[in-house]
């Protein structure tokens, strides 16, 4: 018996799919800086900045100003931890880094709007709902409460995504990634569920591939 693959909810948007895997060419053919957006890490800029990462049952949240051409990227491990450890890989705290560092770069957030990716359904499951689901209901909760509109959204399903932000534009791009990496990217969440947080805000070049 072939089990149904379960779907992502795409909300309709600014948002590109693309069904072929992802390929580190295209982020080559573009020339604007490149940053990669690890599990705890926000960036963000009004300047050409191309943000990019790679999630599983992860979520990450871009916000934009259309007005000052500011936006932003965060990477959000799960919404909450009985852990006193989990600093800024988790919701709140996430998405209270992510939304000063887009007022820094001149947002405002009365005019912030969102994105919301990941959230897939791809670590074991040993719970209901799933980490995936968790992290999903915590971003539209958290959304709603602060009156930010999530204008599109690629949340859910069970396979892991590539996403790519224009941080000055606020277009973003989404590739399904080659299920031959899901071993690395489950090896990647979990090793982050069981360690201690790691500030990681690092004063990095940008990352090119």
């Amino acid at each position: 018996m072939t089990l149904a693959r379960s779907k992502p909810y795409i909300r309709p948007g600014a948002v590109r799919t693309v069904a072929h895997p992802a390929r580190p060419g295209f982020l080559r053919a573009h020339h604007e800086p490149q940053r990669r957006v690890d599990i705890g890490d926000v960036a963000a800029s009004c300047h050409p900045l191309r943000l990019h990462t790679v999630l599983g049952s992860c979520v990450a949240v871009c916000l934009w100003d259309p007005v000052a051409a500011a936006g932003g990227m965060n990477h959000i491990l799960v919404p909450s931890s009985s852990s006193t450890g989990c600093g800024s890989r988790c919701g709140v705290h996430a998405m209270e880094l992510l939304i000063n560092a887009v007022m820094k770069a001149g947002g405002d957030r009365r005019r912030f709007v969102a994105k919301a990716f990941g959230a897939a359904n791809v670590l074991p499951v040993f719970q209901t709902p799933t980490v995936g689901d968790l992290n999903a209901r915590f971003v539209r909760e958290f959304l709603r409460t602060e009156n930010i509109p999530l204008v599109s959204e690629r949340m859910g399903g069970d396979r892991a995504v590539r996403v790519v932000f224009q941080a000055h534009s606020g277009r973003a791009f989404v590739h399904t990634v080659d299920g031959s990496r899901l071993p690395e990217i489950v090896r990647d969440e979990t090793l982050y569920f069981n360690t201690p947080t790691r500030e990681r805000f690092p004063d990095e070049e940008p990352i090119l591939f």
